[in-house]
């Protein structure tokens, strides 16, 4: 398994939106997500071992950013027949026995992780209040088998910065993890 990296951010990008199922029945769309301080996507899975290492890490900061006023959504993209651990009623699962704060989303097509460009898992895309890019970075410095907790929250600390002042860091460390599992 080869890890890979996404590119650094590009400043003002523009987020594509989306209209996509979510584990709790209901259907989302980037505006009923969007906060009145910026918005973060997700894109996570159930199996990638870089996801499971910061999973706990994940409940813990979102749950801090939703009180910053930071709306936060997660997407598996994941083939889900190549991949059956990745499929809706997994995703179902995860969401329920990790009680996540967020909704989890599902991507089947996978039109929306092209869109957005989206290499792996995880991969992070931090939004101003008006949806333009302003992190694409990591959530901290762990890796597969790295469960410090005590890390820099840097995707934490760059989102308090993109609610309190509108911008993000100049100054990103890209996410790794593994690939998007795409369909043949």
């Amino acid at each position: 398994m080869a890890a890979l990296s996404p590119p650094v951010c590009d400043f003002n990008w523009p987020a594509p939106t989306f209209e996509l199922p979510g584990t709790d029945g209901k259907t989302y769309r980037l505006d009923d997500l969007k906060g009145e301080n910026g918005t973060l996507v997700m894109f996570i899975c159930n199996h990638c071992p870089f996801v499971l290492a910061i999973l706990d890490k994940i409940v813990r900061d979102t749950q801090d950013l939703k009180a910053l006023g930071i709306g936060i959504a997660a997407i598996c993209s994941n083939d889900p027949v190549a991949y059956p651990q990745d499929n809706f009623a997994n995703m179902k699962r995860l969401t329920e026995t990790r009680a996540f704060p967020f909704p989890y989303l599902h991507d089947e097509s996978q039109a929306i992780a092209q869109a957005y460009g989206a290499v792996c898992t995880p991969d992070f895309f931090g939004f101003d209040k008006s949806l333009g890019l302003q992190y694409r970075g990591r959530l901290d410095a762990t890796r597969m088998n790295v469960a410090d907790i005590d890390m820099r929250r840097d995707l934490f600390e760059a989102m308090k910065q993109v609610a309190e002042t509108g911008t993000g860091p100049l100054e990103q460390i890209p996410s790794i993890g593994c690939s998007i599992k795409w369909k043949h």
